[in-house]
């Protein structure tokens, strides 16, 4: 009688070992009874039909992925190379499984040749300063074209842009050529500021001749404070006037 009391109890053990799943928060369940889809499970614990239904499991967490660098040629026909990342999740645990073979393999795919296709519409001063709209623009394509899939993709950055050897070299010629011309515009813009005061203390100093003679002997003073043996002062006969008395 122990026997097949034992043999019952092994094979119940077996039945719940194959029939009894535990799916964490994030994960789903896309169960396929005889072939056909049945509603999408979890999270939890499910129970199965041995041999019936099939299981497959589905992360709806953020996917990060790496998009290999790109050989491409720009608007301009420069030619570079860009990598970029791509944050994408599963919001249809259905579609992602029923509608493409791996959605994973798909979307790097896709995601690639987006990649160089939208690059390839724009200039290389283009996506140097305004990646931020390149990447968005790779992110409505993608999430456009992953939607039928039950994919989001909530983010898109264009992380590295390899320019050839010639191009940097040409690049920093330019920036130091513009930097030469902010340096010689603002010192022509000094020099006219300068000579705009300067002008402003010559009316002041022609319609009030005494202040040339306090600017006199200001440099007089600036002048005796340098450690010279001899200093020779030319003094205007104007000047003295000023020390003599009316007869």
């Amino acid at each position: 009688m122990l026997y097949p009391i034992i043999v019952i109890v092994v094979l119940v053990i077996m039945f719940l070992a194959a029939s009894i799943r535990i799916l964490n928060e994030y994960e789903r369940a896309v169960i396929f009874r005889l072939g056909r889809i049945i509603p999408t499970k979890g999270p939890g614990l499910i129970i199965l039909i041995p041999v019936v239904d099939r299981m497959v499991r589905v992360d709806t967490r953020t996917i990060t992925m790496d998009v290999p660098s790109q050989d491409v040629i720009t608007r301009d026909n420069v030619s570079i190379k860009v990598n970029a990342v791509v944050y994408f999740r599963v919001v249809d645990s259905m579609n992602a499984i029923v509608e493409v073979e791996n959605y994973l393999y798909a979307t790097s795919q896709l995601a690639q040749t987006t990649l160089r296709s939208v690059c390839g519409q724009v200039e290389l001063d283009e996506i140097l300063a305004s990646r931020d709209k390149v990447n968005i623009h790779i992110q409505e394509i993608l999430d456009r074209s992953t939607d039928p899939w039950g994919i989001k993709v909530t983010h898109v950055e264009v992380k590295y842009i390899d320019l050839p050897q010639e191009m940097q070299r040409a690049m920093a010629k330019q920036a130091e050529a513009e930097r030469e011309r902010r340096a010689k515009v603002i010192h022509a813009d000094g020099e006219f500021q300068a000579s705009a005061k300067l002008k402003d203390a010559a009316n002041v100093m022609a319609e009030q001749p005494v202040t040339l003679q306090l600017r006199y002997l200001q440099t007089l003073t600036e002048v005796a404070t340098e450690k010279n043996s001899t200093i020779l002062f030319p003094i205007p006969i104007d000047f003295l006037k000023y020390f003599m008395k009316d007869k």
